[in-house]
Protein backbone atom coordinates (compact mmCIF):
# COMPACT_ATOMS: atom_id res chain seq x y z
CA UNK A 1 0.00 0.00 0.00
CA UNK A 2 1.44 3.33 -1.06
CA UNK A 3 1.98 5.45 2.09
CA UNK A 4 1.96 8.71 0.09
CA UNK A 5 -1.45 7.86 -1.36
CA UNK A 6 -2.81 7.08 2.12
CA UNK A 7 -1.37 10.31 3.53
CA UNK A 8 -2.85 12.39 0.70
CA UNK A 9 -6.27 10.74 1.08
CA UNK A 10 -6.28 11.28 4.84
CA UNK A 11 -5.40 14.97 4.39
CA UNK A 12 -8.12 15.26 1.72
CA UNK A 13 -10.66 13.99 4.25
CA UNK A 14 -9.29 15.75 7.34
CA UNK A 15 -8.94 19.33 6.09
CA UNK A 16 -12.58 19.85 4.98
CA UNK A 17 -13.90 18.21 8.18
CA UNK A 18 -11.65 20.37 10.35
CA UNK A 19 -12.58 23.59 8.53
CA UNK A 20 -16.30 22.74 8.58
CA UNK A 21 -16.12 22.03 12.32
CA UNK A 22 -14.43 25.39 12.91
CA UNK A 23 -17.10 27.23 10.89
CA UNK A 24 -19.96 25.51 12.72
CA UNK A 25 -18.37 26.14 16.12
CA UNK A 26 -17.72 29.81 15.38
CA UNK A 27 -20.82 30.90 13.45
CA UNK A 28 -23.56 28.60 14.72
CA UNK A 29 -22.47 27.55 18.21
CA UNK A 30 -21.09 31.00 19.15
CA UNK A 31 -17.75 29.77 20.43
CA UNK A 32 -14.89 32.23 20.29
CA UNK A 33 -12.43 32.35 17.41
CA UNK A 34 -9.63 30.53 19.22
CA UNK A 35 -11.91 28.01 20.91
CA UNK A 36 -13.50 27.20 17.54
CA UNK A 37 -10.03 26.75 16.08
CA UNK A 38 -9.08 24.44 18.93
CA UNK A 39 -12.23 22.36 18.45
CA UNK A 40 -11.62 22.20 14.69
CA UNK A 41 -8.02 21.10 15.23
CA UNK A 42 -9.10 18.43 17.72
CA UNK A 43 -11.73 17.06 15.37
CA UNK A 44 -9.14 17.18 12.56
CA UNK A 45 -6.65 15.10 14.55
CA UNK A 46 -9.34 12.56 15.40
CA UNK A 47 -10.51 12.44 11.77
CA UNK A 48 -6.95 11.94 10.52
CA UNK A 49 -6.42 9.05 12.95
CA UNK A 50 -9.79 7.41 12.26
CA UNK A 51 -9.56 7.79 8.47
CA UNK A 52 -6.18 6.04 8.51
CA UNK A 53 -7.64 3.06 10.34
CA UNK A 54 -10.65 2.86 8.01
CA UNK A 55 -8.59 3.23 4.81
CA UNK A 56 -6.09 0.55 5.82
CA UNK A 57 -8.86 -1.78 7.04
CA UNK A 58 -10.85 -1.48 3.80
CA UNK A 59 -7.71 -1.92 1.73
CA UNK A 60 -6.72 -5.06 3.67
CA UNK A 61 -10.24 -6.43 3.29
CA UNK A 62 -10.13 -5.85 -0.48
CA UNK A 63 -6.84 -7.80 -0.62
CA UNK A 64 -8.12 -10.62 1.61
CA UNK A 65 -5.57 -9.89 4.34
CA UNK A 66 -5.84 -10.00 8.10
CA UNK A 67 -4.15 -7.29 10.16
CA UNK A 68 -1.49 -9.66 11.55
CA UNK A 69 -0.69 -10.97 8.08
CA UNK A 70 -0.52 -7.45 6.65
CA UNK A 71 1.79 -6.33 9.46
CA UNK A 72 4.05 -9.33 8.85
CA UNK A 73 4.36 -8.60 5.13
CA UNK A 74 4.81 -4.87 5.75
CA UNK A 75 7.65 -5.53 8.20
CA UNK A 76 9.39 -7.67 5.58
CA UNK A 77 8.92 -4.94 2.97
CA UNK A 78 10.40 -2.35 5.33
CA UNK A 79 13.45 -4.56 5.88
CA UNK A 80 13.73 -5.22 2.16
CA UNK A 81 13.62 -1.50 1.34
CA UNK A 82 16.66 -0.89 3.54
CA UNK A 83 18.54 -3.86 2.07
CA UNK A 84 17.68 -2.80 -1.49
CA UNK A 85 19.01 0.68 -0.83
CA UNK A 86 22.31 -0.85 0.30
CA UNK A 87 22.35 -3.22 -2.67
CA UNK A 88 21.70 -0.50 -5.23
CA UNK A 89 24.42 1.74 -3.78
CA UNK A 90 26.90 -1.12 -3.84
CA UNK A 91 26.01 -2.21 -7.38
CA UNK A 92 26.41 1.34 -8.68
CA UNK A 93 29.77 1.62 -6.90
CA UNK A 94 31.21 -1.45 -8.65
CA UNK A 95 33.73 -0.32 -11.26
CA UNK A 96 33.49 -3.14 -13.74
CA UNK A 97 32.23 -1.70 -17.02
CA UNK A 98 31.42 -4.97 -18.85
CA UNK A 99 28.81 -5.86 -16.21
CA UNK A 100 27.31 -2.36 -16.00
CA UNK A 101 24.20 -3.17 -18.05
CA UNK A 102 23.54 -6.34 -16.06
CA UNK A 103 23.78 -4.48 -12.78
CA UNK A 104 21.31 -1.83 -13.95
CA UNK A 105 18.90 -4.57 -15.03
CA UNK A 106 19.40 -6.25 -11.66
CA UNK A 107 18.39 -3.04 -9.89
CA UNK A 108 15.28 -2.73 -12.09
CA UNK A 109 14.20 -6.31 -11.36
CA UNK A 110 14.58 -5.92 -7.59
CA UNK A 111 12.58 -2.69 -7.70
CA UNK A 112 9.88 -4.36 -9.77
CA UNK A 113 9.51 -7.26 -7.32
CA UNK A 114 9.24 -4.82 -4.43
CA UNK A 115 6.65 -2.67 -6.21
CA UNK A 116 4.51 -5.66 -7.16
CA UNK A 117 4.45 -6.98 -3.59
CA UNK A 118 3.81 -3.51 -2.19
CA UNK A 119 0.79 -3.16 -4.47
CA UNK A 120 -0.46 -6.76 -4.02
CA UNK A 121 0.87 -8.02 -0.64
CA UNK A 122 -0.23 -11.61 -1.28
CA UNK A 123 2.44 -11.84 -3.97
CA UNK A 124 4.95 -11.88 -1.10
CA UNK A 125 4.46 -15.63 -0.73
CA UNK A 126 5.51 -16.11 -4.36
CA UNK A 127 8.71 -14.16 -3.74
CA UNK A 128 9.81 -15.57 -0.39
CA UNK A 129 13.09 -16.84 -1.87
CA UNK A 130 13.88 -13.27 -2.93
CA UNK A 131 13.10 -11.67 0.44
CA UNK A 132 14.56 -14.42 2.63
CA UNK A 133 17.60 -15.53 0.64
CA UNK A 134 18.58 -13.94 -2.66
CA UNK A 135 18.34 -10.31 -1.53
CA UNK A 136 20.49 -10.93 1.55
CA UNK A 137 23.12 -12.78 -0.47
CA UNK A 138 23.23 -10.07 -3.12
CA UNK A 139 23.71 -7.33 -0.52
CA UNK A 140 26.54 -9.18 1.22
CA UNK A 141 28.35 -10.03 -2.02
CA UNK A 142 27.99 -6.58 -3.58
CA UNK A 143 29.18 -4.74 -0.47
CA UNK A 144 32.07 -7.15 0.03
CA UNK A 145 33.09 -6.72 -3.61
CA UNK A 146 33.08 -2.92 -3.31
CA UNK A 147 35.17 -3.10 -0.14
CA UNK A 148 37.78 -5.49 -1.57
CA UNK A 149 38.00 -3.74 -4.94
CA UNK A 150 38.75 -0.45 -3.19
CA UNK A 151 41.97 -1.81 -1.70
CA UNK A 152 45.08 -0.05 -3.09
CA UNK A 153 47.04 -3.25 -3.71
CA UNK A 154 45.50 -6.35 -5.25
CA UNK A 155 47.38 -9.63 -5.43
CA UNK A 156 46.43 -12.65 -7.54
CA UNK A 157 44.29 -14.18 -4.78
CA UNK A 158 42.28 -10.99 -4.34
CA UNK A 159 41.72 -10.66 -8.09
CA UNK A 160 40.47 -14.26 -8.19
CA UNK A 161 38.11 -13.55 -5.30
CA UNK A 162 36.73 -10.51 -7.10
CA UNK A 163 36.20 -12.51 -10.29
CA UNK A 164 34.44 -15.27 -8.35
CA UNK A 165 32.24 -12.72 -6.61
CA UNK A 166 31.19 -11.20 -9.95
CA UNK A 167 30.29 -14.64 -11.28
CA UNK A 168 28.26 -15.43 -8.18
CA UNK A 169 26.43 -12.11 -8.47
CA UNK A 170 25.60 -12.94 -12.08
CA UNK A 171 24.19 -16.28 -10.96
CA UNK A 172 22.11 -14.50 -8.34
CA UNK A 173 20.75 -12.19 -11.04
CA UNK A 174 19.41 -15.26 -12.84
CA UNK A 175 17.71 -16.46 -9.66
CA UNK A 176 16.18 -13.04 -9.02
CA UNK A 177 14.83 -13.02 -12.58
CA UNK A 178 13.17 -16.34 -11.74
CA UNK A 179 11.78 -14.76 -8.57
CA UNK A 180 10.14 -12.08 -10.69
CA UNK A 181 8.66 -14.71 -12.99
CA UNK A 182 7.29 -16.52 -9.94
CA UNK A 183 5.63 -13.33 -8.75
CA UNK A 184 4.09 -12.88 -12.21
CA UNK A 185 3.19 -16.56 -12.66
CA UNK A 186 -0.53 -16.12 -12.00
CA UNK A 187 -0.71 -13.10 -14.30
CA UNK A 188 0.98 -15.07 -17.08
CA UNK A 189 -1.44 -17.97 -16.57
CA UNK A 190 -4.37 -15.54 -16.67
CA UNK A 191 -3.00 -14.02 -19.87
CA UNK A 192 -2.69 -17.44 -21.51
CA UNK A 193 -6.26 -18.21 -20.49
CA UNK A 194 -7.51 -14.93 -21.97
CA UNK A 195 -5.57 -15.63 -25.17
CA UNK A 196 -7.17 -19.08 -25.43
CA UNK A 197 -10.64 -17.60 -24.86
CA UNK A 198 -10.01 -14.90 -27.46
CA UNK A 199 -8.78 -17.47 -30.00
CA UNK A 200 -11.81 -19.65 -29.32
CA UNK A 201 -14.17 -16.70 -29.85
CA UNK A 202 -12.39 -15.67 -33.05
CA UNK A 203 -12.61 -19.25 -34.38
CA UNK A 204 -16.28 -19.41 -33.44
CA UNK A 205 -17.00 -16.17 -35.32
CA UNK A 206 -15.10 -17.41 -38.37
CA UNK A 207 -17.00 -20.71 -38.33
CA UNK A 208 -20.33 -18.89 -38.05
CA UNK A 209 -19.37 -16.61 -40.93
CA UNK A 210 -18.36 -19.62 -43.05
CA UNK A 211 -21.64 -21.38 -42.28
CA UNK A 212 -23.64 -18.26 -43.19
CA UNK A 213 -21.83 -17.98 -46.52
CA UNK A 214 -22.46 -21.67 -47.21
CA UNK A 215 -26.20 -21.24 -46.61
CA UNK A 216 -26.35 -18.27 -48.98
CA UNK A 217 -24.67 -20.28 -51.73
CA UNK A 218 -27.29 -23.01 -51.32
Amino acid sequence: MNPFYVFFLRILITVPVSVLTWLISYFFMNYGFWMSGLIGAGVGVFTYWLSGIIIVHRWMKSKGLKRKEFRFIQDNLDDARIKMSRLHRALMAIRHWPSGRQRKDFIKVTKRIYQLVQKEPRRFYQAESFFYSHLDSAVELAEKYVFLSSQPKKDWELEQSLTETRKTLQELMVHVDKDLRSVLANDIDDLHYEIDVAKHNIKKLKDEKTNDESRRLK
